[in-house]
Parts: structure tokens; C-alpha cells; sequence
């Protein structure tokens, strides 16, 4: 598990990336301003299951072999992705198939509505007819 944060321009993003194997799954959540360590540890530890329940997508990535690591090439990794501004693209692309799933919902739920809204309407007009013609 991976937690980034960084700010995009507007607000500060956190990204949590979740890798199973060769399997991604990436969350994302909006500080606002700038957290501090005691608000991302307060994330971490309260808002964290939240995060993961919504997570439905996942991306095929590439395995990563374990093995054993030189230390000190571990702080230099670690170095390299502190001073790296933004997310993995296996993390963007399953934050963008998250997001065209909710987008398709959301368009599903606003055709059931509109087209429910349709139906009332033709009832209305209908009722109105019907007491017109009683001479109401």
C-alpha cells in the first residue's frame, strides 16, 4: 500500500495505491489545504476503509519480483520519489476507469430520472384532460 500526496494546482490529492500481486488498485481523496502529519495519520488510521470499499477497479500492471534490495539504493529510490511530483500511471489509470465507471452510473440514474419525470408529466396532462372533458 502507497499513500501520495501532492498538490495539483487547486488542492492537495492524496493517492492511495493498493498492489495485489500484479493487480493495481488506486483511490484518491481530497485534502483541501495543506495536511498535516497529524491529519494524514488521523486519515490513515479512521478514513482509510473508506477508501478501500470504494475501490472496485483494477489494473493489470507489471509484477514486481521480491527480492532483496541494497539499502542504500532503497534511500535513493525513496529520494527519487519524494522529489517525483504526481501518481504512477498504473494509479491514473485506474483512477480514470473508477471514474468513467461513476460516469456511467451517474448517466443511467439521470435517464431513469428524466424519464420518470416524462411519465408524470404525460399523467398530469392526462388527469387534466379527463377532467376537462367532465367539464371541471
Amino acid at each position: 500500500m502507497k499513500l501520495t500526496v501532492y498538490f495539483d494546482g487547486q488542492f492537495w490529492v492524496g493517492v492511495v495505491e493498493v498492489q495485489d500481486g500484479d493487480r493495481v488498485k488506486a483511490g484518491r481523496v481530497i485534502f483541501g489545504s495543506e495536511p498535516k502529519d497529524q491529519e494524514i495519520l488521523s486519515f490513515v488510521l479512521n478514513e482509510l476503509d473508506s477508501v478501500f470499499k470504494r475501490m472496485s477497479q483494477e489494473v493489470i500492471g507489471k509484477s514486481l519480483t521480491e527480492r532483496r534490495i541494497n539499502p542504500k539504493r532503497v534511500a535513493r529510490q525513496a529520494a527519487r520519489e519524494m522529489a517525483k511530483k504526481g501518481i504512477s500511471s498504473v494509479a491514473q489509470e485506474a483512477l480514470k476507469m473508477e471514474y468513467e465507471k461513476r460516469k456511467k452510473e451517474k448517466q443511467g440514474f439521470t435517464r431513469q430520472q428524466r424519464e420518470e419525470r416524462k411519465e408524470r408529466q404525460r399523467d398530469i396532462r392526462i388527469q387534466k384532460a379527463k377532467a376537462k372533458h367532465r367539464g371541471k
